[in-house]
């Protein structure tokens, strides 16, 4: 969905996954210093919505997600998984229960394969699944925000900021009084920055949640079975994840950031190495520079100078080997 926001001055429109919604508004690093100082907001208009309403909506959740929901008190927020039969992601939520209804929301364009797949495991449970998007728009404040929410609008806090499912109606007006608005590609600075994974750009179709660090914080490893548990189990007891998730520090004198899937390899081996990984999102930081995470073989010392492409890159581990 196209937000209004993109009427703004200076609004120049995100591609990709982030499609119709804004990269930025003229200033990039003006606006991720406003975010990180705990002003202004994020347009997150272009994400789904998705709510769970029923007696059995907890219970019905816990038996799907691979986080504990079924005593989920009513206003915390959480993250949760939906794996495949083999352990590989694939479905990310973001998740409030308001008391009545559980609110989550999903990456763009994952909306319509998740609503799928919860409506085919409802069976007996009193539970009833809706896609909000047309009605609610997601809007990000960030830690230390003073903006105030709406009375009525459901609320998702979290260390990071809060999720806002304000009306869509309301989305203009709500900007109007509570900006400056910060586009996407500032958001995202400041999401690498503190390691946290994203579906669909960390991952990608055998992506296990050991490999991003998802273990606790959307996967709880002492809940009953779900789909995928098999192999969450299996990894955390008796092995370890093939691949693990690193922060790159990228050269700066480079004009262009490595892109998504640009092959990782040894600094020593040079730009015929072989290759040990690939970036999975870049992007320039107020104050770092350049940086980037990158899935890499496990093996991969923590000490090593990689090559992101031609680009020079010292990792910190975000998951240890």
């Amino acid at each position: 969905m196209k937000s209004p926001l993109l009427s703004l001055p200076g609004a120049v429109a995100a591609e990709g996954r982030d499609e119709g919604v804004a990269a930025h508004y003229g200033d990039l690093f003006r606006e991720q210093r406003a975010l990180a100082d705990g002003n202004g907001l994020v347009d997150l208009s272009h994400r789904g919505v998705v709510t769970v309403t029923g007696a059995d909506r907890l219970a019905w959740l816990h038996l799907l997600l691979t986080q504990h929901v079924s005593d989920l008190p009513a206003g915390q927020a959480t993250e949760a998984l939906i794996l495949s039969a083999h352990g590989h992601i694939e479905h990310a939520l973001y998740l409030v229960d308001d008391g009545e209804s559980v609110w989550a929301h999903v990456e763009p364009g994952t909306l319509e394969a998740l609503i799928g797949y919860l409506e085919s495991m409802k069976f007996f449970y009193q539970v009833e699944v809706a896609d909000r998007t047309e009605e609610f728009a997601v809007v990000h404040l960030p830690a230390g925000s003073i903006a105030q929410a709406p009375d009525g609008v459901v609320v998702r806090e979290t260390p990071h900021g809060r999720d806002l499912f304000l009306p869509r109606a309301d989305l203009e007006s709500y900007a109007a009084e509570n900006g400056p608005v910060a586009g996407i590609l500032a958001y995202e600075a400041l999401r690498i920055e503190t390691h946290r994974p994203r579906l669909g750009f960390e991952t990608d179709h055998r992506t296990i949640p050991h490999e991003l660090g998802w273990i606790g914080s959307a996967v709880h490893l002492e809940k009953g079975c779900y789909r995928g548990q098999e192999t969450v189990a299996r990894v955390h007891n008796l092995g370890k994840p093939p691949r693990r998730l690193v922060f790159l520090h990228l050269d700066g004198s480079e004009v262009l950031l490595p892109g998504p899937g640009t092959p990782i390899r040894l600094a020593s081996e040079g730009a015929e190495g072989r290759q040990l990984g690939f970036v999975t999102t870049s992007a320039r930081h107020h104050e770092l520079g350049p940086i980037a995470l990158a899935l890499v073989k496990r093996n991969v010392p923590v000490d090593a100078e990689l090559l992101a492409g031609d680009t020079a890159a010292a990792q910190e581990p975000v998951v240890e080997p």
